[in-house]
């Protein structure tokens, strides 16, 4: 919660009456919304006898206090040992005493109930109520549970909250029920630790513990290694098995107050607090060692174990949720890279920030390139080697940055995949198409589609709705699939070129000879139009063997009646080769650099 030396502000009436009476001020505090004013004693109490406060809150296990956050001063009812089960309640005269008793994982909502409040009517003060497990008997110890905290709270001068005053009451475990039935259950059900969900609140209040306290922490990200052939070789209940014996392992190995959690599939997160960089190597090395000596037991056999580990410091290194997962998963790769047991501490790789950076700008130039039209097709002649002119062109992507820099395809379409953007692209690319096939009649256009694309049917509908089926459109048309497309699913390639086909388009294969089951493929795949990859052909003149697969190719295309392209034509003299050997269409520089369509269309008036 946040502090403030400043004394709480009151209701105005309540000062008013302290100030026209001439008294030494008594902390004046409304008794609920709207209702009556109460005079504290010093105790921070109500001083009234009209009822038993304290034997009504009793019988209902609740208990109350008043919280001086400009002190850290609790002062409670005195009821209050009782009802939270504790020996002594000087063991929580200060904010930052309960504190210590609340889980680890629990202290970011009980911060959050006050310190996410912002508007204030000061009469009445701020509402909260939030509920987190409280450690009754020894710190070290792991007994807890729920109670509730329910309060106002009343800002100082700088309005931060100065001055809390609520009840606290035991819950029973169908509350926990209620909790887990609205938020989920907080333990992942194979390792019995905190799971994806709960984990990162963890963090964050181990975030929030080590700057408070400028005392640092450490996360560990633990990678249980080989999980997945065990899960192959025996099955997953085995794989189940091993992964909660190391769990076991490693929990017996924490220290009170560290915090296990469940990150992902084979992975736990470590919290381990008041711990530095050498500490955090030292336990790293004894959980590696713990699982490493420890024999698995399962259904099958007896089996061992090993973990690559990964570790940062809070807030050293990481200051966020979000770095101390990704700062961590880093230097857990670079754990694996070494050797299996291995332990890796986060170092700042500038290269690799670097690069990181740039991938996200031109992640974000590529989103913005599309929200605002900045995407633009330039146009390649593919040539027919018989008459040495265009029969049609295809459609290359360009990207136009804000100050008309225009970057090929070739410098975003890698980021583009991995951001998970090509399909965005592919059906922006087919919107510019078409519309340059409805605005220059005389032109074929062929255009590439991603692997993605392949599956989206939504592109497909978005096709026949700008096409709106018009078949003096799709005839025009030519679709380029690559074919690792084709060998990553064939059965969804041929029902993808079936669609097209039916719809009017003619398709094409790309960069065919690339995937090394080119012949195997082609025969279960009714395309039109086989493009032979460059590789084949920059040094066709030289490579004897190069001559011999492009000869090859042809006469597997013609058996299978498909017309063949050779791209990356670069000369007069690979040009004659590729017509002899009965290449339908030449693409290259040799024959014309790309250009926009209205350019293509001054040169072809030209031409006329």
């Amino acid at each position: 919660m946040s502090s403030s030396s400043r004394p709480a502000r009151l209701p105005r009436h309540g000062r008013d009456e302290l100030a026209d009476s001439g008294a030494v001020p008594a902390k004046v505090v409304p008794l609920g919304n709207g209702g009556p004013e109460a005079v504290l004693n010093d105790d921070g109490f109500a001083e009234s006898e009209a009822l038993d406060l304290v034997g009504v809150l009793s019988t209902v296990d609740e208990c109350a206090y008043v919280w001086d956050l400009g002190t850290d001063t609790l002062k409670w009812e005195s009821n209050a040992a009782s009802v939270l089960g504790l020996e002594d309640i000087d063991n929580i005269v200060s904010g930052s005493d309960f504190e210590q008793r609340v889980v680890c994982e629990h202290r970011a909502r009980r911060t959050a109930a006050i310190a996410a409040s912002k508007a204030c009517p000061y009469d009445r003060g701020v509402p909260y109520r939030v509920q987190y497990r409280f450690k009754p008997g020894a710190l070290r110890g792991t007994a807890s549970i729920w109670i509730e905290d329910h309060g106002r709270w009343w800002p100082g001068d700088d309005g931060k909250p100065a001055l809390a005053r609520g009840t606290i009451r035991v819950v029973n475990e169908s509350f926990v029920a209620e909790q887990a039935a609205l938020h989920g259950p907080e333990r992942d059900e194979l390792s019995n630790h905190l799971n994806r969900t709960r984990l990162p609140h963890a963090v964050a209040a181990a975030i929030g513990r080590a700057e408070r306290r400028r005392a640092p922490s450490a996360f560990l990200m633990i990678a249980v290694n080989n999980l997945a052939v065990v899960n192959e070789t025996f099955g997953f209940e085995i794989g189940d098995e091993v992964l909660s014996a190391t769990a076991a392992t490693i929990k017996r190995k924490l220290r009170s107050g560290d915090v296990m959690g469940r990150y992902s599939s084979n992975k736990f997160g470590v919290i381990l607090s008041n711990c530095g960089t050498g500490a955090m190597r030292i336990a790293a090395e004894r959980f590696m060692k713990a699982v490493r000596q420890t024999p698995i037991q399962t259904s099958a056999c007896q089996m061992t174990a090993t973990v690559s580990i990964g570790g940062v410091t809070i807030p050293e290194q990481a200051s966020s949720v979000r770095e101390v997962f990704s700062r961590s998963l880093h230097a857990l790769e670079v754990a694996k890279s070494r050797r299996f047991d291995s332990f890796a501490s986060f170092e700042v790789d500038t290269g690799h920030q670097l690069t990181r950076q740039r991938r996200i700008e031109i992640a974000d130039d590529i989103m913005a390139a599309l929200d605002d039209h900045r995407m633009r097709l330039v146009l390649q002649p593919i040539i027919s080697s018989k008459t040495r002119k265009a029969s049609f062109y295809e459609c290359l992507l360009r990207m136009e940055k804000p100050d008309g820099t225009i970057v090929s395809a070739g410098e975003f379409i890698p980021f583009a995949e991995q951001f998970g953007l090509l399909r965005l692209i592919d059906k922006r690319t087919m919107e510019l198409t078409v519309a340059m096939l409805k605005k220059h009649p005389q032109l074929s256009l062929s255009v590439n589609v991603s692997s993605t694309t392949t599956t989206d049917r939504d592109w497909l509908a978005t096709l026949q709705d700008l096409t709106d089926e018009d078949r003096s459109l799709t005839k025009r048309l030519v679709v380029e699939i690559t074919e690792t497309t084709v060998i990553d699913d064939i059965d969804q390639a041929v029902a993808f070129v079936d669609t097209l086909r039916e719809m009017g388009c003619r398709v094409a294969i790309d960069d065919f000879g690339a995937g090394y089951t080119s012949f195997k493929n082609l025969k279960h795949l009714p395309v039109d139009v086989v493009k032979i990859d460059g590789a084949f052909v920059k040094n066709l003149a030289v490579d004897s063997s190069d001559k011999i697969f492009i000869k090859t190719m042809v006469e597997l295309a013609d058996t299978f009646g498909m017309e063949t392209v050779a791209e990356w034509v670069a000369d007069a003299e690979c040009a004659d080769i590729l017509t002899q050997a009965g290449i339908t269409y030449l693409q290259g520089f040799h024959f014309g650099f790309p250009l926009t369509a209205d350019e293509l269309a001054v040169e072809l008036e030209a031409a006329e």
